[in-house]
């Protein structure tokens, strides 16, 4: 067992999946653009609300969540896309993104490697959820609250 203080050992990346995170890394590109392109069906004003420089900035974000899943996948631990979620959150809203990547690796990929990125990716969706209410978005407000900070 390590010491607290330094964390915990690395994850083990050498499982029966490592083949097929390879093979998510690999087409990671091509998977970022598939990804891109089924978030915008899904939510069009992404057009409007970004620039070209903005929607490439999405394409990478699209290929650092593949690479992200495909570690999990590797390591055989759906929560390591969860952790991405995590650090990524406040800054990210990429709930549409993660519906595309798990839509690009479904069309590419094996029923068998679209099951396992599945879960990871449902890791992240959740933590970003999870983090929705940072702003405020997904929480009910107080009403009593509310008309003591207005004063009544």
């Amino acid at each position: 067992m390590s010491h607290p203080s330094l964390g915990r050992p690395q994850r083990n990346a050498t499982t029966a999946w490592s083949d097929v995170a390879r093979r998510i890394r690999d087409t990671a590109p091509e998977l970022a653009a598939r990804a891109l392109a089924v978030a915008i069906d899904r939510d069009p004003t992404l057009r409007t609300r970004y620039d070209e420089t903005g929607l490439r900035e999405r394409l990478r974000d699209a290929e650092l969540l593949a690479e992200r899943v495909a570690y999990a996948i590797s390591v055989g631990d759906p929560s390591a896309a969860g952790e991405y979620a995590d650090w990524t959150s406040p800054v990210y809203r990429l709930i549409n993104l993660c519906e595309g990547v798990r839509a690009a690796i479904a069309g590419s990929m094996s029923p068998s490697i679209a099951s396992e990125a599945d879960a990871s990716i449902d890791a992240a969706i959740a933590q970003y959820r999870w983090h929705r209410r940072i702003a405020g978005d997904a929480r009910k407000r107080n009403a009593l609250l509310q008309f003591i900070y207005k004063g009544g």
